[in-house]
């Protein structure tokens, strides 16, 4: 698995923002949803780290959304059932995998420093879990999950909710399943 993590927030050392390994805590999750999601091959995941500004520009670019979000996921493949991957051993297919490594190209997913820190202050809970939460969130979006119905967000929130437990990272540090 590979994971291209890019911080371009203003501020360079993530460190001094967050009391923990943002690769560490991002292979964590993304492996534990391949895991979870049963995805059978070997997977790239691009991670950026940006600004409210950045990613109100690049929601507007690409949703028409004028405003700054928490996430922003790019699929790079258009599942027909979330997670389903049979179609992917076509020839028709290689264009979702890298050429030289062979890994599977899930796509983009690109989150906002200021809203993670907003949002666990307003959640009560940790950095770590709101980072945690938003990959997890994303992964189901790269794997082909979606929320627009309340079916299919009960479905998103039951995933999310199983791949933290499943790493202990949960709202609360003291809660338990």
């Amino acid at each position: 698995m590979t994971i291209n993590l890019t911080n371009e927030y203003e501020q360079e050392d993530l460190s001094l923002v967050f009391d923990f390994d943002c690769r560490e805590v991002a292979e964590a999750v993304v492996n534990q949803a391949l895991e979870q999601e049963h995805c059978p091959y070997e997977a790239c995941v691009e991670i950026l780290l940006t600004s409210d500004e950045e990613i109100r520009e690049l929601n507007r670019e690409h949703r028409d959304i004028d405003r700054a979000t928490d996430v922003l996921s790019f699929p790079m493949i258009n599942f027909e059932t979330p997670a389903e991957y049979g179609f992917l051993d076509a020839p028709e297919a290689d264009f979702c995998f890298d050429p030289d490594s062979g890994e599977l190209l899930l796509g983009d997913m690109v989150l906002s420093v200021p809203r993670i820190i907003a949002q666990a202050r307003e959640y009560g809970h940790s950095r770590k879990r709101e980072y945690a939460f938003l990959i997890a969130h994303s992964m189901l979006h790269l794997l082909g999950y979606d929320h627009m119905v309340p079916d299919e967000a009960k479905q998103m929130e039951e995933k999310q909710s199983a791949i933290l437990n499943a790493l202990e990272i949960y709202r609360r540090e003291n809660e338990s399943l």
